[in-house]
């Protein structure tokens, strides 16, 4: 399958509208925002565990990248509740489940194999740093080579300057609306900008936003794959 996987190509999606598919596991659903490969794919995805619902244990040949929006998401390792950012690295495996249901923001075969930190960040009880501009907070959350990841809250009215993603831009609007100079984004957008694209932000109302950047392709090969991989500044 492929959708939305020509990664030079903007995409944006209302998350919120698309149409939930069911996974392998009874229980286990999914909005898939970009892919490419069958059930074993590079993939970005919104999955809602039901309650009592679990997946069998996989191994994760390309790294799994994980944010929890709603409820409790659990594994042999712990329970994650919303708000916590998951990283579980290439080679890595576990036995995911929610007792209690769930949302979250998934990436698969994402991740550079040398990147083997696997990282828990409960972003509820973590510090925020000032931004660049007046009214911009920033949560870090991941950082390796050009890749960067954070949690970034706008206060209204906050505007950013115009500026450029060598390695390309994604967002997923959290609360609230974000703009730029293409659009209104409300809570649940979800936005990929590709390398070498060019934005001017902003905020009237205020927002929140995971944002990624310097993670995506500056081109793909005749057969689609990944050749070469290109600061959070503001998101």
């Amino acid at each position: 399958m492929d959708l939305h996987a020509d990664l030079t190509q903007r995409a944006l999606l209302d998350t919120n509208g698309l149409t939930w598919s069911a996974s392998p596991m009874a229980g286990v659903e999914r909005r898939m925002l970009d892919r490419r490969g069958g059930e074993v794919a590079r993939a970005t995805s919104i999955v809602r565990y039901a309650p009592g619902s679990r997946f069998e244990r996989h191994v994760h040949g390309g790294g799994e990248e994980v944010l929890v929006l709603e409820g409790t998401f659990s594994d042999e390792h712990g329970d994650y509740s919303a708000g916590t950012y998951l990283r579980n690295p290439v080679g890595s495996s576990h036995t995911p489940f929610s007792e209690e249901g769930c949302t979250i923001l998934v990436k698969l075969q994402q991740m550079h194999p040398a990147d083997q930190q696997r990282l828990v960040v409960d972003t509820t009880n973590a510090a925020w740093v000032p931004g660049l501009v007046p009214g911009l907070q920033v949560l870090p959350l991941h950082a390796w080579g050009s890749e960067h990841v954070a949690l970034v809250r706008w206060a209204p009215g906050t505007v950013f300057q115009p500026h450029g993603h060598p390695g390309g831009e994604e967002i997923l609007v959290l609360a609230g609306v974000f703009q730029d100079d293409q659009g209104s984004y409300p809570a649940g957008s979800w936005l990929r900008s590709p390398p070498g694209s060019v934005h001017r932000p902003w905020s009237e109302a205020g927002c929140t936003i995971w944002v990624k950047t310097g993670h995506l392709p500056a081109t793909l090969g005749p057969d689609g794959s990944e050749e070469g991989i290109q600061s959070l500044q503001e998101g």
